[in-house]
């Protein structure tokens, strides 16, 4: 059987594991983003401010930001519920 420690030690390798796949998806969002910017530039010429190529690279920044916050609030739901799963094994084994 699990000690409390031993959970414990095993969950915070399991939250430091979650927040380097974290900073790594970040980092794989915002590379997807500027390959995209750069495609946008090279197939649109820069007309004018407020065209289309700026509204297609606006609405392209809105969607990577929307799926980085929803993965960092998955993320966040993750450590709670673990965090919870601890805190009932240490208090059974008290």
């Amino acid at each position: 059987m699990a000690t409390a420690a031993t959970t414990s030690k095993d969950a915070g390798q399991g939250v430091q594991d979650l927040l380097e796949g974290l900073q790594q998806n970040e980092k794989s969002a915002l590379d997807a983003m500027k390959r995209f910017v750069d495609t946008v530039n090279d197939a649109f010429p820069d007309i004018s401010e407020g065209g289309p190529r700026q509204q297609i690279i606006d609405a392209a920044f809105k969607m990577t930001e929307q799926v980085v916050d929803a993965s960092n609030r998955l993320a966040t739901n993750l450590v709670d519920v673990a965090q919870n799963a601890i805190e009932g094994i240490t208090k059974s084994e008290s």
